[in-house]
């Protein structure tokens, strides 16, 4: 993200040479060009949102971002007005009257950017001649039966005609435009083959052919200058999309990615080294009470114990005091997203659990969609018991409370046989028979329409992860993305989340991580790998990641075994914590939100967290050898942890200003030693 009251120009290698060396943001004008712009198609939709407010606060009417118009999106999403720059208007107009239909108006997010929006299915009748105006720009052809690419060509083709526009009516002022993924690239490079005044900055979250590579499970980080670049792009039939993705690389003046790990992958994909990293951040709400997020927690961990009564009914013989909900969550990529790994450290946890006779339970949710057919009846059964059991004592409680107010209003103690008649015993009963049932609770909510090659259920089945009584380890695989209107887990994402005690992310192929991001800013613990650029982030600023609740496996350097064992310490260490030190690392985990907020991205070159100076430096440090910990010992705990300092600490350094993180140059790349 661009930021700061002035840019800096010459300092950027390539661009336009501007009279003056520093100019005020009044004398510029900045587009941002995606096509999840007011469309969700992935993480960039967040990127832009999350980011929008403080853009436009810094940026204020100057500020300009452009996509695709999709009537269903705009009429929820879009506020349409007039536009106030004249360059904008004008141009807009001028479009419109030589055959376009571009919308112009807010979006009704933080900040409400103002939205440039082109109708791609009113200008396809112009996709033959913009595509010789393409090979005329830099010969690549598009076949006709890609429909996605042909769209790419047409939102780029307009993409540069509406900046020639805006340039052709600037009236001195400047022009910055920011492409965001191949799908803009397009017009990038129109925009610089037609030799416009603006400068261009290309940013890549993933590149594309990475993507193809990691799915199809190769050894990619430890091949990345072994591959033959065209022919595997060519075998996968996208090599009209890569080279649009190269050229785009290639024409922007500057080229930028979001963590360390993808610029390595990018500079032997797009065979172009990224001139600036720019992080991925999120829009982060402190609340006006300190622990007002533990609060939220411990509210919603009540309502995920709800589902977990009624989803284990007749089996329900673990504490849900001692259990710890534990969570996966994302794209259903097995690999890529790291479910091979996780499972398979489950089942091991699962072993050391048992072993050690520990009275913890984990419960796992694999929140991952799926091909469906609609809830499992099993799990809906579940719900209706506990809900059943749950009126009918809430029916008893009101009858007994009558009889003992009656008795206590006459003086007398009440006899408990008067309390309970027979009716009351024979309903008691009639609801424990109700609760019984002979099979194993479902392993997964939905029933599943691939259920036999289902990877994730293949593999439960391996590994005989069943729920079955004496297991510590509990799974439930939820297909679906969770939403409070469901009548299985009624809960939003986030309140799921403020929910559990850890999220477990140990993807092989995570450019950012947005997954891990969100647990942090919400004082949830979480997991993530050293393939993942959150991760890499969280090596790079923080002195020790795991005492502030952020667990990195190494998947970069480490065979998959030894990958494996490590998360599988890493979760049995977390459950032989106590509740206190829980309590502590979720404290330490929210103040970490400071160092992905959009307000603080760019001031934290060469700074690092500190160690916290609590003894143990971390809350796994001091635990005893078994899990079975006890609320006796918590009081005796970290006598030496004070929060008030090491929160005053945290947030006094974090708040130092530092420059753009620049992407160092001349520091030699490992690649990995193993496929893990």
């Amino acid at each position: 993200m661009l930021r700061g009251r002035s840019l800096s120009v010459t300092s950027l290698s390539g661009l336009p040479q501007w009279e003056a060396e520093k100019l005020p943001v009044e004398d510029l004008l900045l587009f941002e060009v995606s096509w999840e712009v007011t469309n969700k198609v992935g993480g960039i939709y967040t990127v832009i949102q999350t980011k929008a407010k403080t853009t436009a606060d810094e940026w204020g009417e100057n500020y300009f971002l452009i996509g695709p118009y999709f009537e269903h999106n705009v009429k929820t999403q879009v506020e349409q007005c007039e536009p106030v720059n004249d360059a904008v208007r004008k141009a807009v107009d001028a479009m419109n009257k030589h055959g376009c239909q571009v919308h112009f108006g807010r979006w009704l997010i933080e900040g409400s950017p103002y939205v440039v929006l082109f109708d791609i299915g009113y200008s396809a009748w112009n996709l033959d001649r913009w595509k010789g105006d393409f090979w005329e720009a830099c010969s690549v052809g598009i076949p006709y039966h890609d429909r996605e690419a042909n769209d790419m060509l047409i939102f780029g083709s307009l993409t540069a005609w509406f900046l020639k526009e805006v340039t052709d009516h600037a009236d001195g002022k400047h022009v910055i435009a920011q492409f965001h993924e191949w799908q803009a690239g397009t017009g990038l490079i129109l925009s610089r083959a037609r030799k416009l005044p603006i400068a261009t900055i290309f940013t890549t979250h993933a590149t594309l052919l990475g993507r193809y590579l990691c799915a199809a499970n190769i050894d990619f980080y430890n091949h990345l200058d072994k591959f033959n670049i065209d022919k595997e792009a060519g075998e996968r039939q996208i090599y009209h999309r890569y080279c649009m993705e190269r050229a785009s690389v290639h024409c922007a003046h500057v080229f930028t990615t979001v963590s360390e790990i993808t610029a390595i992958e990018a500079e032997h994909m797009l065979k172009r080294k990224p001139d600036v990293i720019t992080p991925n951040g999120l829009n982060v709400k402190k609340f006006s009470a300190v622990h007002e997020f533990q609060n939220l927690h411990a509210m919603y961990k009540a309502r995920i114990q709800d589902f977990v009564r009624g989803h284990f009914y007749g089996h329900l013989d673990f504490d849900l005091e001692k259990t710890l909900f534990l969570f996966i969550a994302g794209r259903y990529e097995f690999s890529n997203k790291g479910a091979d790994i996780f499972l398979e450290s489950l089942s091991r946890l699962n072993f050391l659990l048992r072993m050690h006779k520990s009275n913890v339970t984990a419960v796992v949710f694999f929140i991952m969609p799926a091909k469906t057919n609609n809830f499992n009846v099993e799990t809906l059964k579940g719900q209706a018991v506990r809900k059943q059991l749950w009126d009918t004592v809430h029916s008893m409680k009101e009858k007994f409370g009558k009889k003992l107010y009656d008795a206590l209003l006459r003086g007398e103690i009440p006899d408990m046989n008067d309390i309970l008649d027979r009716d009351d015993l024979t309903i008691m009963k009639r609801a424990i028979f109700s609760t019984q049932r002979q099979s194993l609770p479902p392993v997964t909510t939905h029933n599943m329409i691939d259920d036999s090659t289902d990877p994730i259920l293949s593999t439960i089945r391996r590994i005989g992860l069943f729920n079955s009584r004496s297991d510590r380890v509990k799974v439930i695989l939820h297909p679906e993305f969770l939403s409070s209107t469901s009548p299985l887990l009624p809960m939003d994402y986030e309140e799921f989340v403020r929910g559990c005690h850890l999220g477990v992310f140990p993807s092989y192929y995570e450019p950012w991580g947005y997954t891990p991001a969100e647990c942090t800013v919400m004082g949830i613990p979480s997991v993530t790998t050293n393939l993942s650029g959150f991760g890499c982030f969280i090596q790079e600023h923080v002195a020790d990641p795991t005492a502030y609740g952020i667990y990195i496996v190494d998947r970069r350097f480490c065979s998959p075994d030894d990958s494996c064992n490590q998360l599988t310490q890493f979760l049995y260490g977390f459950c032989k914590q106590s509740r206190r030190q829980r309590i502590i690392q979720r404290n330490r985990t929210e103040r970490l939100s400071d160092l992905l907020d959009w307000r603080y991205l760019g001031r934290t070159e060469g700074f690092k967290y500190p160690r916290p100076l609590s003894v143990p430096p971390s809350p796994a440090a001091s635990q005893a050898s078994s899990p079975q910990s006890s609320d006796v010992e918590d009081e005796n705990e970290d006598e030496r942890y004070n929060e008030e300092e090491e929160a005053e600490r945290d947030r006094l350094n974090i708040k130092s200003p530092f420059s753009l993180n620049h992407a160092p140059h001349g520091k030699k790349k490992l690649h990995g030693e193993y496929k893990n």
